[in-house]
């Protein structure tokens, strides 16, 4: 392949881009960006792609989710730490699960472009450009707020400094400590409309953490138990952006999007010959590349070489996002040529973006049993091909709110409007992703006793 350098994609062609009007504006910020320190390290970045390593051999399990896309006006410390909580909540139900290590990658941290399937938007008659995220335009139905700002690259850099440097604080702060996470899910089981059906798992939980008192070995002790290490990932879609945020490491001289520790390629920006692939193919973070129902099994298989050529575990992850209904005739096939062609892949199941459906009142909405179906359709799969279902990816809050219907509060159509807050697309709330947590759980346990 042809010579890399961070700019090297702005020689292919490229979609899902915003227009800025004023093109000497926008190389002033990226030259403004190119300046200012990393968000995260190289060393950060190595850590996390050792975890993937392992995760790729079936030593450990990856744990992605957050927000669809974070907003500037929802800017606050209360929003991370109950996105932060519940990420800790799962994990730890997970980790009991499957008896291993779970990584954790949050949605956190610079989640603010999306893709948009037009690039225009019509009401009323009147055609604007799409809300591409607050990164480079507004939500609001104006003319001024939908022209993309260069300006707003800087404030999701400062929004994504503030939000890495809470998570870091609540990471070694105490707010990890494994007791207090515990005692958060028994919360949430003894108000659940079917806590017996979870209520076996917790009580293991519960006589694990007894006995490692009864052992001495607690929070004032072992820094395990009270401290945790969280990732940060988002899809790399601003392309200025990310490569504005691209470091030499000086201790190794290769080139890190120090935007996030890992970032993804989403189904709209994988083609081969296009400039998101360009980019990342040169940088050594972890990347994930979402794949969706109409992927080939030859195009896969270029596609993993073009971005990890020299076969590395733990640098890609593949996020199968089929759909409940899709699954099972799409991902056999794609997971069997892998195998059959010995690359080494993480993979990971996004049961979200192909169960998105429309309600009558013209709101976007996922059910939790779709949900649900897709993810043990994946771990059925991998089971079944012999290969090893790696992680899940969603789109979740801490906040409560009524965007998915479904799940042991029966959320149906007509809750969605009560506290509907997403920028683009629905997220699964706390309760949801906690009841996910506990019903995954068996699926995970049999993947983990299959693989070994």
């Amino acid at each position: 392949m042809s010579q890399w350098s961070a700019r090297s994609w702005r020689d292919k062609p490229i979609k899902q881009q915003p227009q800025y009007p004023n093109k000497e504006h926008l190389q002033q910020v990226e030259s403004q960006l190119s300046q200012f320190p990393p968000l995260v390290f190289a060393e950060e970045i190595r850590a996390l792609r050792s975890q993937l390593t392992d995760v790729c051999h079936g030593e450990g399990f990856l744990l992605q989710g957050g927000d669809c896309a974070e907003s500037f006006a929802d800017f606050n410390a209360p929003k991370i730490r109950d996105t932060f909580k519940v990420i800790l909540q799962m994990a730890i139900v997970m980790t009991f699960a499957g008896s291993c290590p779970v990584t954790k990658v949050a949605r956190m941290a610079g989640q603010y472009a999306k893709p948009r399937s037009s690039d225009l938007e019509t009401i009323d008659g009147v055609s604007l450009p799409s809300y591409r995220g607050d990164i480079i335009n507004d939500m609001a139905f104006t003319e001024a707020g939908r022209t993309p700002d260069p300006e707003r690259m800087l404030k999701a850099y400062h929004h994504s400094a503030a939000t890495l440097n809470l998570l870091r604080a609540f990471a070694q702060g105490g707010l990890a400590n494994l007791h207090k996470v515990h005692k958060w899910n028994l919360g949430f089981l003894a108000a659940n409309p079917l806590k017996e059906r979870y209520q076996e798992i917790a009580e293991q939980i519960q006589s694990a953490l007894r006995f490692m008192e009864v052992l001495g070995i607690n929070a004032e002790n072992n820094a395990t138990l009270h401290e945790t290490q969280l990732f940060t990932s988002h899809e790399a879609l601003l392309l200025p952006y990310e490569q504005a945020l691209t470091r030499t490491d000086t201790l190794t001289g290769l080139p890190y999007d120090c935007s996030a520790h890992m970032i993804w390629i989403g189904e709209r920006t994988r083609q081969l010959d296009h400039a998101h692939v360009e980019f990342m193919r040169g940088i050594h973070n972890p990347i994930g590349v979402k794949v969706g129902p109409t992927m080939d099994p030859d195009e896969l298989i270029r596609l993993i070489d073009a971005v990890n050529p020299d076969n590395e575990a733990g640098r890609l992850t593949l996020i199968s996002r089929m759909g409940a209904d899709n699954l099972a005739d799409n991902l056999p096939r794609l997971v069997r040529r892998v195998q059959q062609e010995g690359r080494n892949v993480v993979w990971s199941s996004d049961p979200m973006h192909g169960n998105t459906t429309k309600a009558d009142s013209g709101l976007k909405t996922r059910n939790f049993d779709a949900i649900h179906k897709e993810l043990r359709q994946f771990f059925a799969v991998h089971q079944a091909e012999g290969s090893y279902a790696g992680g899940i990816h969603l789109e979740m809050t801490g906040e409560d709110v009524t965007e998915c219907t479904g799940g042991a509060y029966q959320i149906s159509e007509a809750d969605l409007s009560s506290r509907y807050r997403t920028q683009c697309d629905p997220r699964l709330n706390a309760d949801q992703v906690l009841e996910l947590a506990f019903l995954v759980a068996e699926s995970l346990g049999a993947a983990r006793n299959g693989h070994g």
